[in-house]
């Protein structure tokens, strides 16, 4: 079992890719490959179900006991990072408010899900990650509004509803994450619930794989039409792939975090919520098919540079400490 575990954690760029491309083909050979949507709010609710249960619930209070880490995190996402995303927007046509917002929805938000294991592979410390995630979902959740509305204006407040921000943080955060504790409490009391944990924790690889072969089926037809909008995306991501690890770093540095938490802030900078957005930006009136093009194309930019990532953040910081 563990060894099955680590095969699909090592393989899983690869295994997401494989979905990708086996989504497409469904897409282009099935025209009823967009009836799918349905299901990708339930699939996103097992995936991060999955990623919660490998987060034992009584580290939780880690995530606030080591304030520099956190403070890291926090800077660099809510801070930093959208100061450079201000910066990049300005590169898109002002007349083009949709495809402004998609790259501006799915560059704001930090990952949740596949970063903790892409981070752990890249030599970070990825269970420092994994302990703050629920403070980065409630952090995202409260500032999106805000940046939004900072970087388009008032028209940002009228294109967003809260309805469907709290739906989402209800049905896909807190259902999956209250699932994950009742589980892992289930686990310590009784042996059969603890063998099924471990089971469950094969889960979260396939569970993305899946979450990702359904969002490219069921979007990819919606999505042709604005195809000239995802490619004036591609040097926004391009530019973001290339410059947000660097300052998460060099945040990490300021505060002086050892090698490994700040390999951590760096992927955790780099690595966005495009998969949970998504439904967000669904809700939108009239953003389909902009908003879905540009954000599955930021998922394919980011799943590539994760590949670099993986092989280069080991050597950050690799003679001590960061600091």
């Amino acid at each position: 079992m563990p060894e099955l575990r680590e095969m699909l954690e090592s393989r899983q760029v690869a295994i997401y890719f494989a979905a990708v491309a086996a989504a497409a083909v469904l897409a282009l050979a099935w025209p009823g490959a967009a009836s799918l949507e349905p299901v990708i709010t339930p699939l996103l609710a097992l995936m991060l179900f999955a990623t919660f249960l490998q987060m034992p619930m009584t580290e939780l209070p880690r995530a606030f006991a080591n304030l520099r880490f956190l403070a890291a995190l926090l800077v660099s996402n809510f801070l930093v990072v959208p100061v450079l995303v201000a910066g990049l927007i300005h590169l898109l046509p002002e007349d083009m408010p949709m495809l402004r917002l998609g790259v501006l929805l799915v560059l704001l938000c930090p990952c949740v899900d596949y970063v903790v294991t892409f981070s752990g592979i890249g030599r970070a410390d990825s269970r420092a990650l994994l302990a703050a995630t629920p403070v980065l979902l409630l952090a995202q959740m409260a500032m999106l509004p805000v940046t939004l509305t900072l970087l388009l204006g008032r028209e940002a407040q009228a294109a967003i509803a809260l309805a469907p921000f709290l739906d989402a943080f209800a049905t896909q955060i807190v259902a999956p994450l209250a699932l994950a504790a009742l589980v892992q409490g289930a686990a310590r009391r009784h042996r059969p619930a603890e063998r099924i944990v471990s089971s469950l924790g094969l889960l979260a690889v396939p569970a993305t794989a899946l979450v990702l072969f359904t969002v490219v089926a069921a979007m990819l037809p919606r999505i042709a039409p604005a195809a000239g909008d995802a490619l004036m995306a591609l040097p926004i991501y391009g530019s973001f792939a290339a410059l947000a690890p660097l300052l998460g770093w060099a945040v990490a540095r300021l505060l002086r975090l050892e090698a490994m938490a700040g390999r951590a802030v760096a992927f955790s900078s780099a690595t966005r919520n495009s998969l949970v957005i998504l439904p967000l930006a669904l809700a939108i009136p009239g953003g389909i098919p902009v908003l879905p093009a540009v954000i599955v194309t930021q998922t394919l930019v980011e799943l590539a540079a994760s590949l670099a990532y993986m092989r280069l953040m080991p050597s950050l910081g690799r003679r001590g400490r960061s600091g």
